[in-house]
């Protein structure tokens, strides 16, 4: 496969996932999350990146009822299962696309490795928020802490990848055409 040919289907990737990453995240914000936002009357877990505490936690948990907790398990969960993926694989093929131009760079690598670490927090927030739910109302300390620090890094760490694939396309629109064939 000449580079040409690769350039397209990384391309096409990070367009078709993007699109469907911009799509479940909208369906998040605009439904699900929306809808845990005004059953409680607080931010969901999901949109604190900042974290919360133990009381903040049993705060929303509380609120939510049990209707809002079921809600939260069965509608946002599911879309939230889907998104890291996205949004890694949408992130990923834009640094590879971007970073053909950048062979052996240490941006590509680091974006590549923040893109999947996002996706990876981004599942350990989702299933501390599953066993918060759980185990509520005998929900532990450390379990929230937990919780909440793997929404703070996947916050951080979601950032950061994104910045790099903004650097990168900079970069990518500066560096010269060099061995690819168009």
């Amino acid at each position: 496969m000449t580079n040409g040919i690769l350039s397209k289907h990384i391309g096409m990737i990070a367009v078709g996932s993007g699109l469907l990453a911009v799509s479940v995240y909208l369906s998040m914000i605009n439904v699900t999350l929306a809808h845990l936002e005004s059953v409680s009357g607080h931010a969901p877990f999901d949109m604190r990146p900042f974290g919360y505490s133990p009381a903040d936690a049993a705060t929303i948990l509380d609120t939510l009822g049990v209707d809002g907790r079921e809600y939260y398990l069965r509608h946002q969960i599911p879309r939230d299962t889907l998104y890291p993926a996205l949004l890694a694989l949408t992130l990923t093929a834009t640094i590879c696309w971007f970073g053909q131009r950048m062979p052996n760079s240490t941006l590509v690598r680091h974006g590549v490795a923040l893109s999947v670490g996002s996706a990876v927090f981004d599942y350990i927030e989702n299933l501390s928020i599953m066993a918060m739910i759980w185990r509520w109302p005998d929900v532990s300390a450390p379990l929230v802490y937990a919780a909440s620090t793997a929404t703070i890094i996947k916050s951080v760490i979601t950032t950061l990848a994104v910045l790099l694939v903004f650097l990168i396309g900079f970069i990518w629109s500066r560096w010269p055409k060099v061995g690819l064939r168009q």
